[in-house]
């Protein structure tokens, strides 16, 4: 890479937070732009499933703006991603969870001091094939029953519906979204790793860290049952229904509100020093966190609340001082 090259993309981007930076008291909704044209050098994002799409579209928006270099964007689960993140061997991380403290200790120790930027809000969604004709709504003794594997039929559910076998599929176990939801279903369990153990072991359950493979397996059967990232329901919607969770279904009203109990945030993590040393990895940051609140619902997700985002890019502009 030309070392001038590299002097003038710093420039740009440093020039860009200082701009911020006398701004944000005054709370700022948007980070000055950058030229994507004038970064140089190769980013490398893995994660989420769940925060695959956006990443994705960022990226694609990223180079259409002229970025000319190289942008991987990989699906491998949160857990993975972190992992790989950690480990030195990515620039970003996508994760549909905070980072448990473990994996931040563990990026601590290998030289790497994580900032997650929160970048959206997810609605984990329940799904059925609309071919079903008796499920709207489960509680969350419900779903325990389900995913526990205690529950074989629906009849084992409720006494009114059919005797029929259940057939359960799930995200795997290096999945944020396995995580959220069995903290969630199973949450009278207080051992961490008996709680995520659950789902996994329950006999016949398909898993897949391949949200695709998910969404086809629950749209090939009245009696199957899944659950996944919203961006993934509402691109199959004419297939799929949302089933309620507590009675409630998710919506933009109903994140907002809080009302729905399986929203969760989306977190794309880096560190100062990657970005202070990869001047491309600030630009997509910077990026990302200026035209987010522009695709976060085209891909299918939720803003989030503008105080949050806010204090997300407060992070950001700090974090290249």
């Amino acid at each position: 890479m030309n070392k001038n090259t590299i002097t003038k993309s710093v420039a740009a981007v440093m020039t860009g937070i200082a701009i911020a930076s006398t701004t944000i008291a005054q709370a700022q909704t948007k980070l000055p732009p950058v030229n994507p044209a004038e970064l140089k050098g190769n980013i490398v994002i893995a994660g989420s499933s769940t925060v695959y799409p956006l990443a994705q579209k960022l990226a694609e928006d990223f180079k259409k703006d002229g970025y000319a270099d190289n942008i991987t964007v990989d699906s491998i689960g949160s857990g993975a991603g972190i992992t790989r993140f950690c480990r030195g061997e990515t620039d970003i991380a996508s994760s549909s969870r905070a980072m448990n403290e473990k994996e931040i200790a563990t990026c601590k120790a290998n030289g790497r001091d994580p900032l997650q930027f929160q970048v959206g809000i997810d609605a984990l969604t329940i799904a059925m094939s609309r071919q079903n004709k008796f499920v709207n709504s489960l509680n969350r003794k419900q779903i325990a029953l389900i995913y526990s594997g205690k529950a074989k039929t629906w009849k084992d559910v409720n006494a009114k519906w059919p005797a029929e076998d259940i057939k359960l599929f799930s995200p795997g176990t290096d999945s944020g979204t396995y995580d959220y939801f069995t903290e969630e279903v199973f949450k009278e369990e207080k051992d961490a790793s008996k709680r995520r153990a659950i789902v996994s072991a329950v006999a016949g359950i398909q898993l897949s860290e391949d949200d695709n493979v998910l969404v086809k397996g629950v749209e090939g059967s009245a009696n199957a049952i899944g659950y996944f990232g919203y961006a993934y329901y509402l691109e199959e919607k004419a297939k799929l229904k949302a089933v309620g969770y507590e009675g409630v279904l998710p919506s933009d009203r109903t994140v907002a509100n809080g009302s729905y109990k399986f929203a969760r945030p989306l977190f794309l993590i880096t560190t100062a020093k990657i970005m202070k040393d990869k001047p491309q990895v600030a630009g997509y940051m910077n990026y990302a966190l200026t035209n987010v609140e522009k695709v976060i619902k085209a891909v299918g997700y939720f803003p989030e609340p503008a105080a949050a985002l806010e204090k997300t890019r407060a992070t950001f502009v700090t974090a290249l001082q």
